[in-house]
């Protein structure tokens, strides 16, 4: 088997073009989606949501391809549904609520144990799987990839509005993610067997329904050899995934250069990259310590940028990271709308772009 291959699930947003708000149509798109190769549609927690997942993949050039297939397939099938797909981490307008006459019982078994956090979710993410050979490989990846967390979300952060309204936040998604009880960056592991007696653990106190439920930013595929981080906001171009996806699988085949950072600090940390994005002010995940964020993204760029090289792709992930220098992340770039309405119309052609 080939290991530190790349697969990624992408998350999106149905809305109505009139309204602009979501729209429950996620059966009929992937009803009408036809996914060619390894593509696979998939439903989500909500109705208002779809997502594609591509297959594994060994190359930068053969996942960006898949990325933008993806993206084309859902567009088409959204259109001929009479709705729009949308790439945001969160609904700008209106409100994703739970599946209106859902007959899911491991949904209902989720909204009776935790009730209202369920309601008004609709968040959208970008979740990168990199091929490992064992579970005690995924969990010494989780803990690499501990101190870059703030980082990789800074970069992906395209969530700022809910309810029509500012949230002062960059990734407002990864604040809603928060409220569930197993989530954020996970802990420090020993091993295979912390993990598993962790989740035990959760699983009694019935924090968690179920094993799915294990939603921290990083951690072993229930279904796949791989270790899945689920720490970004669904990007707004297609150009951005592969190279997110890129400095994770970096992460995960380089030798840690860092010491072991607090869990307390570290959410601070993550707190931080919630609010600002990469173009504010970031906190060290050790020291707790302001700089530049973006200072912190070409930190990780050099800190990978050996397994960068060797993959041939150190050059693409410069220009996308000189790029968002110039542009901003997804977030900075959504403000620049005058109103909600014209962001919506806006997110809609920005989705499309490159499929």
């Amino acid at each position: 088997m080939n290991y530190y291959t790349v697969g990624v699930e992408q998350e999106f947003l149905l809305v109505d073009p009139e309204s602009r708000r979501p729209v429950a149509l996620a059966p009929r798109v992937r009803e009408i989606a036809r996914a060619p190769g390894d593509l696979d549609v998939q439903g989500e927690l909500t109705p208002f949501q779809i997502e594609v997942a591509t297959g594994v993949t060994s190359t930068f050039e053969e996942l960006d391809e898949q990325v933008r297939q993806g993206r084309r397939v859902l567009v088409d099938a959204a259109d001929a549904a009479g709705c729009r797909l949308v790439a945001t981490g969160m609904p700008p307008i209106g409100e994703a609520g739970p599946p209106p006459g859902s007959d899911d019982p491991r949904y209902h078994r989720i909204e009776y144990s935790h009730r209202r956090l369920v309601a008004g979710t609709g968040a959208c993410g970008l979740h990168v799987h990199v091929g490992v050979p064992s579970k005690a490989e995924a969990l010494a990846a989780s803990n690499k990839l501990r101190p870059w967390l703030p980082t990789l979300l800074a970069l992906s952060a395209n969530s700022p509005y809910h309810l029509g309204e500012d949230t002062g936040y960059a990734s407002w998604r990864s604040m809603v993610w928060s409220r569930w009880p197993v989530s954020g960056p996970p802990p420090h592991w020993d091993g295979p067997d912390h993990y598993d007696r962790t989740v035990q653990a959760l699983i009694n106190s019935e924090a968690l329904v179920d094993r799915a439920m294990v939603y921290w930013d990083v951690r072993p595929s229930a279904e796949h050899p791989t270790v899945e981080v689920r720490v970004a906001d669904i990007p707004q171009l297609a150009a951005e995934v592969p190279v997110l996806a890129e400095l994770v699988r970096a992460l995960v085949v380089t030798e840690p250069s860092e010491r072991r950072v607090d869990d307390s600090v570290l959410r601070a940390a993550c707190w931080r990259a919630s609010r600002d994005g990469v173009d504010g002010l970031a906190a060290d995940p050790h020291t707790g310590k302001l700089s530049p964020a973006f200072d912190r993204a070409v930190s990780l760029v050099e800190h990978v940028g050996a397994a960068l090289r060797d993959r041939g792709t150190l050059s693409t992930v410069e220009r996308q990271i000189d790029w968002l220098r110039h542009n901003g992340c997804g977030a900075a770039r959504q403000r620049r709308c005058p109103d909600p309405e014209s962001l919506v119309d806006l997110l809609i052609a920005r989705t499309r772009e490159e499929t």
